[in-house]
This record gives structure tokens, C-alpha cells and sequence, in this order.
């Protein structure tokens, strides 16, 4: 496991608790609007400094107290087979753990939430399951249906009566790739009575194809007529 980033504290990237974020190196996805290439690209990675387990964990030890959770992102954090120990760590020191995920390994998902490792999931649906944009950003081969089963086990887990885990979807919203016909399939298929799913803004900033920097997010009112109406699809839908 590379950990090749830290964000000391955040009021955002876990609701309701004040957190840090750790960046974990590698992903199975090439999404060209990524704006975050030095997590995701062989040859950036292996330029980008890195932070040691021991120092990673030093600083939690020293924040014990001050911060309530650890964001774990990437990259695709669910590629290290050693996450759950990772976690179990964390854990160890009495943080609580949110995971960000593009749900392209549903085994580990289903192990973390299981072990109860995790505390809230945040998953990635990167557009409609019919898009052929799924197909083209997937390698290592992942499928659609590796997805698919990741958004039924959320959507199950939240129905259960033994939840321990809470869990959302988001969308980062790229002009170009998406249409609103896009979020209306979105919605027929994650949507629930349980579900939260949010529309995110667009940032064109470092991306892994630089064509993507030149291009204008979409405006919000945009986003907010498309939240507004597919907003009865879920228990909540908005743009952040």
C-alpha cells in the first residue's frame, strides 16, 4: 500500500465528524476528468513523495481527541489486499473510518462492512450502467456488474435491520460526458427510500487527459434542476 498523501483536517469529506484524509496510491479506473493523475497514473506515482505507515500513524496517535474520523480515499483504495488490517488500525485508535469507493471490488466492500471496519461509504457512480463510458474507464478487468453488485449490497445493508454502516452515492458531473438523460437513469437505478445520492461539480484542473481542463463545469442551476427532479427517487438528493 502506497500512502501518497495527507490532508490533516477536513469539515467536509465525512458528515458530521471533524476528520483527516488519507490518499492511497493506484486505480483500476481511468476516468480522464480524474483530477487527482498522481494517485492513479504508474509513472506519477512513482514520482510523488509518500508518506510512511509510521508517520501516518504517529499523527493519529497525536490527534487522538481533536479529530472524530479518517477518510480513506485514492486512487481506488479497495485495490490493497492489506486494507483491512490497515483499517483495523485506524480502528485500534478509536477513529471512525469513512471509505470512498468506485465499488469496483464488492468482496472487500462486503468484508469491511461485515467486520464493521467501516463506518460510512461514500460510492462513486460514475454515469448510467448502460453508458458505454463505464466499459471504457474500467481496467484490470473489472465489469459493471462487479458495480452493480456493490450498489444492491449498500442499498440492502441500509434496509437491514443489523446496519452499522451508513453509505451514499455521488456523481461528479462532466459536460461532455453526461446528459440529463444520464441522471434519470441514475436514479431509476439506485434509487430508494434509504438512499442519499449527490450531483458534484466538475473541476478541470490537472486531469488525466488535459482536454478535460478546457472544459466549463455545469452551471449549478443546471445540477439543481436535475436534483429537483429526481429528488423523489431518493430520501435525499443535492448538489455539492
Amino acid at each position: 500500500m502506497i500512502i501518497a498523501g495527507l490532508q490533516r483536517t477536513t469539515l467536509i469529506d465525512y458528515p458530521g465528524k471533524l476528520a483527516c484524509v488519507v490518499f492511497l496510491a493506484g486505480c483500476n479506473f481511468r476516468c480522464p476528468w480524474c483530477y487527482s493523475r498522481e494517485l492513479v497514473l504508474p509513472l506519477e506515482i512513482a514520482q510523488h513523495p509518500r508518506i510512511s505507515e509510521k508517520e501516518f500513524f504517529d499523527f493519529l496517535r497525536q490527534r487522538k481527541g481533536l479529530l472524530d474520523g479518517v477518510v480513506i480515499c485514492g486512487g481506488e483504495p479497495t485495490i490493497n489486499k492489506d486494507l483491512p488490517l490497515f483499517i483495523e488500525k485506524i480502528k485500534t485508535l478509536g477513529y471512525a473510518v469513512k471509505l470512498d469507493t468506485n465499488g469496483s471490488n464488492p468482496e472487500m466492500l462486503k468484508n469491511l462492512v461485515d467486520l464493521r471496519l467501516i463506518d460510512y461509504v461514500a460510492m462513486d457512480i460514475k454515469t448510467s450502467p448502460e453508458s458505454p463510458v463505464y466499459k471504457n474507464l474500467m481496467i484490470e478487468e473489472v465489469t459493471i456488474n462487479n458495480i452493480k453488485e456493490s450498489v444492491e449490497f449498500l442499498k440492502a445493508h441500509s434496509t437491514g435491520s443489523g446496519q452499522t454502516c451508513g453509505f451514499e452515492f455521488r456523481t461528479t458531473c462532466v459536460p461532455g460526458v453526461h446528459q440529463k438523460e444520464d441522471f434519470i437513469e441514475i436514479a431509476k437505478w439506485i434509487g430508494g427510500q434509504n438512499v442519499k445520492y449527490y450531483l458534484q461539480g466538475f473541476r478541470g484542473e490537472k486531469t488525466i487527459d488535459p482536454a478535460f481542463e478546457k472544459i466549463q463545469p455545469f452551471k449549478d442551476e443546471f445540477l439543481q434542476g436535475i436534483a429537483k427532479e429526481i429528488s423523489s427517487n431518493f430520501k435525499e438528493c443535492k448538489v455539492r
